[in-house]
């Protein structure tokens, strides 16, 4: 499965955020929250693109303060501390086992339900790894643990489109049903199957050419609508949804809009590409935000205004393969 994608912002997205202008991110309390297995049972309507977005159910709504791990390199044991990301003293002194993580985001399909089980019975959360907006030939029907691969069905489909540069995926045309429906089932089969209590939605963000020409007419319009029937999927199944690099377009309105939707995000290098202010809404709301930046960012560059901001900072290896370095 595809890895983080260091990023490069468009001309566009730049002149975007720049037309935005900066927001401030004052500090704030960490969300209310007995302790890492709170739950929140959300009922939100509003208004996004001419269309009504809801999403209701009890789902898992991590705490804004949740210490976190980015395991995408290779499966995770629970028994390897640098695949845990435990022991580490953060950047601001915080020590463990008070820094250690709370929250793991591994992998869909290469850690089985018992990986899952096992971050349970420690007392930590799961978020479920995919890909929404491309699909890579990665895996067997094996693997999967299904009769036809997820990429196989949607080219059977007719649902793929031009290739992502620099990696061996094709983009999904997000307005067909049928894509719709496979994606679905694949959040169904790998995530609520094996236990998970999240979904992190990489390249969700693929209207408007904005990760490269897809190959299909895909407007904001569209993606909005294509995300809310995933989250509010998700949201059916018990599952929250952890959005992914909504601040990379530079639209505001696209996070405005997505933001009331999802229990929290996923920014890459929002310091590095100065896009941390658009994820404002996440943080006014007291929703949980992970940011990953990585070389040749320092916790020296960014830590100190992570923290003020109650974003949980954390400087990566690329590979995210084990070990980080954590704000606080």
């Amino acid at each position: 499965m595809r890895r983080e994608r260091p990023r490069s912002l468009t001309a566009a997205a730049l002149a975007a955020i720049i037309a935005v202008g900066p927001v401030a991110l004052s500090a704030a309390g960490s969300a209310p929250a007995a302790n890492a297995a709170a739950m929140r049972s959300a009922t939100i309507t509003i208004r996004a693109s001419g269309s009504t977005m809801r999403a209701s159910g009890s789902v898992w709504q991590p705490p804004a303060d949740a210490d976190w791990q980015w395991e995408l390199g290779k499966p995770l044991v629970t028994t390897n501390a640098n695949l845990m990301g435990t022991g580490i003293t953060a950047y601001n002194g915080d020590t463990a086992p008070g820094d250690n993580p709370t929250v793991y985001d591994i992998d869909a399909i290469e850690n089985p339900a018992s990986t899952v089980a096992a971050l349970h019975q420690l007392g930590d959360h799961a978020i479920c790894y995919i890909e929404v907006g491309t699909a890579g030939n990665y895996y067997t029907a094996a693997q999967e643990g299904i009769a036809t691969t997820y990429y196989a069905q949607l080219k059977a489909a007719g649902d793929l489109g031009n290739k992502l540069s620099g990696y061996k995926e094709y983009f999904i045309n997000i307005n067909a049903p049928s894509a719709v429906s496979i994606i679905e089932s694949m959040i169904d089969q790998q995530c609520a199957g094996k236990g998970f209590d999240a979904v992190e939605t990489d390249l969700d963000e693929t209207f408007g050419n904005n990760e490269g020409k897809t190959g299909f007419t895909i407007t904001q319009a569209n993606e909005e609508a294509y995300l809310t029937t995933l989250a509010n999927y998700m949201h059916g199944l018990g599952l929250g949804w952890i959005a992914k690099n909504l601040d990379d377009t530079g639209i505001a309105s696209f996070v405005d809009d997505m933001a009331p939707l999802a229990q929290g995000i996923i920014s890459e290098q929002c310091n590095q590409y100065s896009t941390c202010s658009l994820l404002s809404p996440f943080q006014t709301a007291g929703k949980w935000i992970g940011n990953a930046e990585y070389a040749p960012e320092t916790q020296a560059k960014f830590c100190a205004s992570d923290n003020a901001a109650n974003i949980n900072g954390i400087l990566f290896n690329v590979n995210l393969a084990g070990g980080r370095k954590p704000c606080r």
